[in-house]
Parts: structure tokens; sequence; C-alpha cells
């Protein structure tokens, strides 16, 4: 098992900031992709933005480019998600997840292990 811990969601205004953070005290492996996914009522689970153990790749899926930023600290024992420019359509549980591998992944089934999630509210 690899527990993972989210903390960070919260209520925001339209065009406000967020950071999420996801920590894990223990890996599996040494090559490893730590992931962030989200979940709106009635709809599956998406892809937000992934980063690779060694921090030389991520990934980010179309709709959060450019607003959205991955970023590992400590040896990505921690994983932060600095969320800008947030739109009501960002609204969901955020989810952090991990792969083995080194590969940033988008889809759900390529993570092995899942935190509870937080959620991240944008309303006016």
């Amino acid at each position: 098992q690899v527990p993972l811990v989210e903390s960070g969601g919260g209520l925001v205004h339209p065009g406000g900031s967020l950071s999420l953070s996801c920590t894990t005290s223990r890996r599996t492996s040494r090559s490893y992709v730590l992931g962030w996914f989200r979940q709106a009522p009635g709809k599956e689970r998406e892809f937000v933005a992934a980063i690779s153990g060694n921090g030389a790749s991520t990934a980010y899926a179309d709709s959060v480019k450019g607003r959205f930023t991955i970023s590992g600290v400590s040896a990505l024992s921690t994983v932060s998600l600095q969320m800008n420019s947030l739109r009501p359509e960002d609204t969901a549980v955020y989810f952090c997840a991990y792969k083995a591998g080194n590969i940033p992944a988008t889809r759900v089934s390529s993570y092995s292990y899942w935190g509870q999630g937080t959620q991240v509210t944008v309303s006016s």
C-alpha cells in the first residue's frame, strides 16, 4: 500500500486560486508518478495533471493547461497542484494517485493507489 493524503481544498470565487498538496510516506518503486484527477457529481473521474518522480516529466489535461501547475517538493514526497483562474467547471473532488514507472499517464486505470480526495468548489 502507498498511503496518499490530500489537503488544501475549499471554496473559492471564480478567478481565484487554490493550492492542493498530496503527501506520500512510502513508495513501492524508485520510478513513480504522482497524478491529480478530479470527479464532479454525475461525471467520470478525469485526469488533471501528473509529474514523474524525478520531476523531469509533467502532463496536463487541455482544460487546465496554462492555469494549473504541478510541482514536487521534498524529493516528491509531496506534490502540489497550484490552481489559478479557477472556473465553476473546476468544481469537483480532487484525488491524488500513484503509479509505478516514470511516464505520466492520463488513464485512471494506470494508477494503483488513490487518496481519499479533497473538495474544491468554485462559486460566487
